[in-house]
């Protein structure tokens, strides 16, 4: 059992994504309207939903997960935390998303999605480390259509897809507008990248850079932050 802020609580069935630093830093990473309805896209146990909530009063998740054991765990986190009006669990294929909403539902999208689109598979969670499921084209088409114009995706991901992401993005008519560079260490490479896209958005793109620890290796007040700790 993880526990989160203000209270919540995660269950992680054994043999689905575990709480990680990725998710930890999107959730901090995300700014939410008022009242705002999000989309989960590919939501595991419901990490990001009760991240989400735990820091939100007014947003309400809806997560769509492929997977029937992580999604039977969520709603279990779901009914323990007592969020059953703010937050449910759809067991179905994202890809397919048209056929459970009309577009232009959602005021944000969530996701933290496989990173690798090749390579050798994961032992012990291959559809949750490599595309095998979902591309990330696949992923952002469906983002497109299920956001607002004025909407906001964000995902985190690997550096070295960035590029990707971008372009897929425009393709499905949302602009890049906040990236963040995320390194371990203050002096070390850049190990993952937050970005927001925004439906109907115009050019201009801000960029951030943190760190998790500096180069001693204590935590940064970004670290604090990020797992409220400050």
């Amino acid at each position: 059992m993880e526990f989160l802020p203000n209270g919540i609580t995660l269950e992680i069935a054994p043999g689905t994504f575990p709480l990680s630093t990725d998710s930890m830093a999107l959730a901090h990473f995300v700014r939410l309207p008022r009242n705002a309805r999000v989309l989960d896209l590919g939501s595991g146990c419901g990490t990001l939903g009760l991240l989400l909530c735990a820091g939100n009063e007014s947003c309400h998740v809806t997560g769509l997960e492929l997977d029937p054991v992580a999604h039977e765990t969520a709603l279990e986190n779901i009914h323990r935390n007592g969020l059953t009006s703010r937050m449910e669990s759809i067991c179905t294929d994202l890809r397919h998303i048209s056929g459970s909403f009309g577009s232009g539902q959602f005021s944000v999208c969530i996701s933290n999605p496989p990173y690798f689109s090749g390579g050798p598979a994961s032992q012990t969670l291959p559809d949750a480390r490599r595309e095998n499921t979902c591309t990330l084209a696949q992923l952002l088409q469906s983002a497109g259509y299920v956001l607002k114009y004025g909407g906001d995706c964000y995902l985190v991901h690997r550096p070295e897809r960035l590029a990707e992401m971008i372009a897929l993005g425009a393709e499905n008519g949302m602009e890049a507008k906040r990236l963040l560079l995320l390194r371990h260490r203050e002096s070390g490479p850049i190990s993952l990248v937050l970005l927001q896209l925004r439906k109907g958005g115009k050019p201009g793109l801000k960029i951030e850079e943190a760190a998790l620890f500096d180069d001693s290796g204590d935590p940064t007040e970004y670290y604090k932050g990020v797992y409220h700790l400050a």
